[in-house]
């Protein structure tokens, strides 16, 4: 798990292709011109990206998008076929899993069932051959970071499903490697422990100051823990940025669509600051499109107010309210397009109502770019 010596590199602030800024921060891992083929299909179709050092980032897209593959190939389980991964600056293509200073957490935990809790998170150290006495207090110290003090004796078969996640990522903390992946680990939990267990993971990742490289198809997951999100598709990296940029400045359709949920509507940028869709004209904060551009205009469902019928932008008729615990989701049908509207307040089907939406809260984006990325 040890590496020897690393030239280290350092980033200047710069903005990326994909949108936002990154900060002044050390690499360490660089993917560069990453490309994967299986069976001569392509999977991955030239992924550049950099992980800082103790950051949170994770790559998040639909089933099949490459974010597993990506993974495997940092931690050295695939090979890619063009491309290079870089630690610190050194090629790693070819070093073994084994000889990184990376440990990987999977969906299934891998627990040794015939050892207990103890025995299982010092595994590992056994194998380097450390002495009992350090064996003993780096494990009881990893327990406790996990919030498993007490159930060293234990029989892992016994635990829960959250216990057993907790046993797993203590056995790969104990190495002390500079990276951990996680593959999708809060997939197997019910609901309620899940958002537990978001909150514990980016306790433990700022604990230990370790990068943790999550893997995910859960929004929400990425929303809740992220420093960086990755977002993913068609084996192409769609936009990197904080879960704040990603969510309220997508960079194109797919990722308004797949980030929370959108209202996504046809519209002609009529000059800057200012975009027609259903049938009038709206100011909005967009510049650079150029004069009557095709766009698609993104406006989130919390964004859309409902007014009385007289003081709206646009005039509607309730169609549906579903209550989702913490709003009612509400189909508001208007001339041209049918919002979908998130307030706390309900307001009757077959009601008309009026909406409205300030000039910040309405994005635009390239019709083209999600679809020629995607074909591409």
């Amino acid at each position: 798990m040890i590496i020897a010596i690393f030239a280290c590199s350092f980033l200047f602030p710069k903005h990326n292709k994909f949108g936002g800024a990154y900060l002044l921060s050390k690499h360490l891992i660089d993917l560069v011109g990453i490309q994967k083929e299986f069976d001569g299909e392509p999977v991955l179709k030239g992924i550049d990206l950099y992980i800082r050092d103790r950051e949170f980032i994770t790559l998040l897209g639909p089933s099949g998008c490459g974010k597993t593959t990506t993974l495997r190939i940092i931690g050295g389980f695939e090979t890619p076929t063009a491309g290079d991964v870089l630690f610190e600056g050194t090629r790693m293509n070819d070093v073994p899993p084994y000889k990184r200073e990376i440990n990987t957490v999977f969906q299934r935990y891998a627990l040794f069932p015939h050892l207990n809790v103890e025995e299982n998170v010092a595994f590992g150290l056994h194998i380097r051959k450390m002495d009992k006495q350090s064996i003993q207090k780096k494990v009881d110290e990893m327990l406790e970071l996990v919030g498993l003090r007490g159930f060293g004796r234990r029989d892992v078969t016994s635990l829960s499903g959250g216990q057993q996640q907790r046993v797993a990522i203590a056995r790969a903390l104990v190495m002390e490697p500079r990276v951990l992946l996680l593959d999708e680990p809060l997939g197997a939990l019910d609901l309620k422990l899940r958002k537990e267990m978001q909150i514990e993971l980016k306790r433990i990742q700022q604990s230990t100051g370790i990068t943790f490289i999550y893997v995910t198809h859960d929004q929400e997951e990425a929303l809740t823990m992220s420093d960086t999100i990755v977002v993913m598709n068609h084996g192409r990296i769609q936009q990197i940025g904080t879960p704040t940029d990603i969510y309220n400045e997508p960079n194109n359709a797919f990722v308004a669509d797949f980030i929370g949920e959108s209202n996504i509507i046809d519209g002609v940028m009529l000059d800057d600051l200012r975009v027609a869709f259903c049938g009038r004209e709206f100011e909005c904060v967009d510049k650079g499109f150029g004069k009557n551009t095709p766009v698609d205009v993104v406006i989130r469902p919390e964004d859309v107010k409902v007014v009385f019928p007289g003081d709206g932008m646009l005039t509607g008729v309730v169609e549906s309210i579903v209550f989702k615990g913490v709003h009612y989701e509400m189909m508001i049908r208007t001339e041209h397009f049918t919002f979908m509207v998130h307030s706390t307040q309900a307001e009757e089907v077959g009601k008309t109502v009026g909406l409205n939406v300030i000039p910040f809260d309405i994005h635009i984006m390239h019709k083209q770019k999600a679809e020629e990325e995607a074909a591409n």
